[in-house]
C-alpha cells in the first residue's frame, strides 16, 4: 500500500521533530536521587591570587542499580571565574569531563563525570576534583601606600556546593598568614597558624549555600598576563622559533601617592606588594634567548640552565605596582627533532600551547600561532581543551612562493593546568624541501649568466679605431 505525498511529508517531518528532540535530550541531565556523598574532605588554598579548590570525595550509590557517572557542580557566583577542572580516582588517574545542562537549573554550571567502572548498588568510590579559580580575591582596601602590606577578602561558599545530599564534609582553607583582620565563624571551627578548619558539617542537603568571607594579608604576587601572543615557526631543517609578546599588569591593590626608588632600593620591605622580578620556565633544550621591550635588550636577567628546564629569572626595568604594566618580547629555538616526528610525508608537531611564564600564573588570552613549511597540506589540530579556532592565513618570508600555511586559535582565563601539549598533523613532500635551494642556486645561475652576456657584448655606440 502505498502512502499518499502529504501523508509521506508528515511522517517525514515527525521523524525529524524525534530526533531533534532526542538529540536535544541527550545533552541534558538529570539529577540521580540515588548517588548519595559520603564524605567531603575539601581544601581551599587562597594564599596566591588564584583559588585552588581540592575537593577529596566518597561517592555513595544508595539505589538498585549501577552507576556510570555523577554530576558535579559550581554555584552561579563563582562559575564565571572557573579557569580549570579536573577529576581523578583513587589511582590518581584522570576521568573523562563534559559540560552538561541539567533542566530547571540553568543558573549552574554542570560537569558529567564518568567513573572507570560503574559503580554497583551500595558500593562506594574514591573521587579527588580540583578546581582553579581567577580574580576571586578582590583587594581590600583597593589602594595601598608603598609602605603598606596588601589585604584582600575572598567570598565564597562554606559548604561543597553539589546536586546531591551530603552526610558529613569539613573545609580547611590555607591563608599562609596569621595576620587576619575577619572571617565568618561558624561552629565547629578552628584556626591553627596560617589555616582555618571548619566542620565536620553533618547532613548538608543539595545545592546549600551561606557565605565564607575571609579577608586577610597577601603579598604574593598579583600578577596578570593580559595578552600573549605566541609564534611558533617550524623549520624541516632542525630547527623551531619560538617567540612571545607578554602583556603584564600588576592587579593588586593600586599604588595610592607617589613612588620613592630611594626608599624602595634602601628598604627592602619597601614594597611588600609589589613585583621585582619574577621566573619563567622555558624547555631545557631552549637556545638562542631574547628579552627585550621597546627600549631593547633587557640584560639586567639572569639564565640557568638545568637538567630539566632553562630557569629565566626576569626584571622589569622597573617594580610592577598596583595598577603598572610592562609589555616585553621573550624568544628562543628549539632542535624540531623533539617535538616534530614523520612518517614518509606524513608529520607530527607535539608541542605545548604555552610556557611557564611565572608561578600561579593567570593569563586573559592567549593566541597561538603556528607557522608551518610552505606546501604542507592535510592540516588536523588537536588539542585538549576548547579554543577558539581562528581563520587560517598564509606568512611570506623570503623564497617563499605560495606562502606558508599559519594554524591559529585562542584561548582565555588560562592558569598552570593548561600547560599541556597540541598536536598538528599534516602531510608535507620531502621533495619540497629541495624547492628553496634549487630556488637559490637557479637564481645565482641566472645572476651569473647575466653578468656574463653583460661582458660579452657591447654597448658603444661607435667602434674603436685601431691603428694598423
Amino acid at each position: 500500500m502505498r502512502l499518499p505525498a502529504m501523508a509521506k511529508l508528515q511522517f517525514t517531518l515527525f521523524f525529524v521533530l524525534f530526533l531533534t528532540i532526542q538529540t536535544l535530550s541527550a545533552s541534558v541531565d538529570t539529577i540521580s536521587s540515588d548517588i548519595k556523598l559520603k564524605n567531603v574532605d575539601r581544601t581551599v588554598d587562597i594564599s596566591t591570587q588564584l583559588v585552588k579548590v581540592v575537593s577529596k570525595i566518597v561517592l555513595e550509590n544508595s539505589g538498585k542499580s549501577s552507576v556510570k557517572h555523577f554530576l558535579f557542580a559550581v554555584e552561579e557566583a563563582a562559575k564565571n571565574n572557573l579557569a580549570f577542572i579536573g577529576a581523578k580516582d583513587s589511582n590518581s588517574k584522570d576521568l573523562r569531563l563534559a559540560e552538561t545542562t541539567v533542566k530547571g537549573y540553568d543558573y549552574v554550571k554542570f560537569w558529567r563525570v564518568e567513573l572507570k567502572e560503574p559503580l554497583n548498588a551500595g558500593a562506594t568510590v574514591n573521587v579527588v576534583v580540583e578546581t582553579v579559580f581567577t580574580k576571586a580575591l578582590q583587594p581590600y582596601p583597593t589602594a595601598i601606600t608603598q609602605q603598606e602590606d596588601q589585604f584582600v577578602k575572598y567570598v565564597g561558599n562554606l559548604y561543597t556546593y553539589s546536586p546531591y545530599y551530603t552526610s558529613t564534609q569539613k573545609t580547611s582553607v590555607i591563608l599562609n598568614t596569621k595576620t587576619v583582620e575577619s572571617f565568618t565563624k561558624v561552629k565547629p571551627f578552628s584556626q591553627v597558624d596560617g589555616t582555618i578548619i571548619y566542620g565536620p558539617y553533618a547532613n548538608v542537603g543539595p545545592f546549600t549555600e551561606k557565605e565564607l568571607s575571609i579577608h586577610y594579608k597577601n603579598n604574593s604576587p598579583f600578577l596578570t598576563v593580559t595578552r600573549v601572543e605566541r609564534l611558533i615557526e617550524v623549520s624541516h631543517w632542525g630547527n623551531i622559533a619560538i617567540e612571545e609578546v607578554i602583556e603584564i599588569e600588576h592587579t593588586g591593590a593600586k599604588l595610592k601617592g607617589p613612588f620613592s626608588r630611594y626608599d624602595y632600593q634602601q628598604d627592602h620591605h619597601s614594597g611588600p606588594a609589589s613585583v621585582r622580578a619574577y621566573k619563567t620556565l622555558l624547555p631545557a633544550s631552549a637556545s638562542d634567548v631574547y628579552y627585550r621591550d621597546t627600549n631593547g635588550n633587557i640584560s639586567t636577567s639572569n639564565m640557568k640552565v638545568k637538567k630539566d628546564s632553562v630557569e629565566l629569572d626576569l626584571r622589569p626595568r622597573y617594580p610592577l605596582f598596583g595598577g603598572w604594566r610592562t609589555h616585553y618580547t621573550l624568544g628562543y629555538n628549539v632542535p624540531s627533532y623533539e617535538y616534530l616526528y614523520h612518517s614518509g610525508n606524513e608529520y607530527l608537531l607535539k608541542m605545548r600551547s604555552i610556557d611557564h611564564i611565572f608561578d600561579d600564573m593567570q593569563v586573559d588570552e592567549l593566541v597561538t600561532k603556528i607557522i608551518l613549511p610552505e606546501g604542507s597540506t592535510g592540516i588536523k589540530l588537536n588539542i585538549p581543551y576548547s579554543v577558539t579556532r581562528l581563520p587560517d592565513s598564509l606568512h611570506f618570508t623570503y623564497l617563499d612562493t605560495k606562502g606558508r600555511p599559519v594554524i591559529s586559535f585562542i584561548k582565555k582565563n588560562i592558569v598552570e593546568n593548561h600547560i599541556q601539549d597540541f598536536q598538528i598533523r599534516y602531510t608535507f613532500p620531502r621533495l619540497l624541501m629541495l624547492q628553496e635551494p634549487l630556488l637559490v642556486v637557479g637564481f645565482l645561475y641566472t645572476l651569473f649568466l647575466c653578468v656574463i652576456i653583460y661582458v660579452r657584448l657591447d654597448f658603444s655606440i661607435h667602434k674603436s679605431e685601431h691603428k694598423d
